[in-house]
């Protein structure tokens, strides 16, 4: 396969095959970005769970100290006063039967999707749907609730919701490359202390497998091993 020029460069700029702190592993891969276009930094996790197992499934919600600075699209299905209060928060679209049709048809020009609990009747008919999209609202992830107007504001702020793939890995981003180096290490670390706190007890054995960073078009670097017990600690 012919390597590409973009490529090269960075196997000149980076050593991909070595191990780094999360601080070293930032700094490396800004001075390797060489697009266009503002990055994300990416993190994938490889945990020692077994997703089969619905007491091993890790999922959940963090909000990151300095946002994702990406413009958060969020959806509001609600009746009445509570899609009015949820305009009001923040929220890009919020209604009932209008946007049920709309999503029916095959609408999904957003990121985010919150329910009350009384339009979840509704809203749930439409899993295989919005189930593969990732879009269908879960309790567990705060994305269920009455309180509209506090969870419109807490994804605008920041919050993401992850969780673990059948291969028992987790991606997600934390943040715009053009975030400084200490920002982006902030995110990192509430990311992945939301991650160690939500170690499954049924899990055996070594919990943090892997962790890789890296920006949207560029290498995945290793974060090492003394650094993932640090966390652990």
């Amino acid at each position: 396969m012919k390597v590409s020029k973009r490529v090269k460069s960075l196997r000149e700029k980076i050593n991909s095959k070595g191990e780094y702190t999360l601080i070293d592993a930032i700094k490396q891969l800004r001075v390797a970005s060489n697009v266009k276009f503002t990055e994300s930094l990416d993190c994938a996790i490889r945990l020692g769970v077994d997703p089969r197992h619905a007491d091993q499934m890790v999922r959940g919600t963090v909000s990151l100290p300095n946002g994702t600075g990406k413009e958060v699209k969020v959806l509001v299905i609600a009746k009445g006063t509570k899609a009015e209060d949820a305009l009001k928060a923040g929220a890009d679209y919020a209604g009932f039967e209008e946007y049920l049709e709309k999503i029916k048809g095959g609408w999904a020009d957003i990121d985010v999707i919150i329910a009350t609990p009384d339009s979840m009747s509704e809203l749930g008919k439409l899993g295989r749907i919005l189930g593969p999209k990732g879009l269908m609202p879960n309790p567990k992830s705060g994305t269920v609730t009455m309180d509209v107007e506090n969870a419109v504001k807490e994804v605008k702020a920041g919050k993401i919701e992850f969780r673990v793939d059948k291969t028992g890995i987790v991606h997600t981003s934390l943040g715009k490359m053009s975030f400084t180096d200490d920002q982006l290490l902030e995110n990192t670390k509430a990311f992945l202390k939301t991650i160690v706190k939500m170690r499954p007890a049924s899990a055996k054995g070594q919990y943090i497998k892997s962790l890789f960073l890296s920006t949207t078009m560029g290498p995945g670097l290793k974060i090492s091993r003394d650094e993932t017990q640090i966390l652990l600690k």
